[in-house]
């Protein structure tokens, strides 16, 4: 069984970093050591036996943290279990469809054989960093569209699909 499993995320306004939480404390509950880190602070994978990364979308591209991360550990990342998620669209899509991984996220995944990818609602509240971001609240267009049972159910896959490994 594989015991120790990471979650590392890429996140501007603590949005994805919520996700990464609850994945983790699903992961738990399936009997798991998890670790939910920032991405850019995790020196390895080494002691890991699955890694979920995650990162917010920004104009169409997946959060710079989360990309750095999937380079400076690619080599590791393809040595062991890998799923992919990417938070953002601010409506109601994420879960009313299936929302293909961005390009940059779609190459990283079959260069590292990841398992999944899945795409989640994002949020974004009042007092959110960056100037696009006060546009878009500006613009009435802020929310919470993370659906956190799909988010549970699709952490529960991970967990049992680790539990087998």
């Amino acid at each position: 069984m594989s015991e120790n499993v990471l979650v590392a995320y890429g996140t501007t306004n603590g949005s994805t970093a919520e996700i990464a939480e609850a994945i983790a404390e699903v992961l738990r509950k399936e009997g798991l050591t998890v670790d939910a880190l920032p991405a850019r602070s995790v020196p390895s994978v080494a002691s890991y036996d699955g890694v979920v990364v995650g990162g917010g979308l920004y104009a169409g591209r997946w959060h710079k943290d989360a990309r750095r991360f999937v380079r400076r550990h690619g080599k590791a990342l393809g040595e062991r279990p890998l799923w992919l998620f990417s938070s953002g669209p601010l409506d109601p899509s994420a879960s009313q469809r299936d929302i293909p991984p961005v390009p940059w996220v779609q190459k990283a995944m079959a260069r590292l054989d990841a398992r999944e990818h899945v795409t989640f609602g994002g949020c974004l509240r009042d007092g959110a960093k960056g100037w696009v971001a006060r546009m878009i609240l500006r613009s009435g267009k802020g929310g919470d569209f993370r659906d956190f049972e799909r988010i549970e159910a699709w952490a529960a896959r991970i967990g049992h699909e680790l539990a087998r490994v």
